[in-house]
């Protein structure tokens, strides 16, 4: 995995990443996600989400802030149980 959605991406769904996205590699489900995902196999690293996000939330897996090190996994996570996902995305925003 290169890139991950972080913690700003929280309740602020904005549409810039998956429309620049050039593989449709960024999804969430808009009735339950409170963030954006990112498919880990079908991100091509190409970077153009990452300037693309109002919120700063999109960055290098190595990049990531210790605070925010699990969204890595989140990120994974998502494309094999949703729901796990948004479980761990409300413990980290709790």
């Amino acid at each position: 995995m290169a890139f991950v959605i972080a913690a700003p991406c929280i309740d602020h769904l904005d549409q810039a990443c998956v429309e620049v996205c050039p593989v449709d590699c960024i999804s969430h489900d808009p009735a339950a996600d409170r963030k954006a995902y990112i498919d880990p196999e079908g991100c091509i690293e190409c970077g153009a989400c990452e300037p693309a996000c109002p919120q700063g939330a999109i960055m290098l897996d190595r990049q990531l802030p210790p605070v925010w090190a699990a969204f890595a996994e989140i990120d994974r996570g998502w494309w094999i149980d949703p729901e796990w996902a948004r479980d761990a995305v409300d413990a980290q925003a709790a």
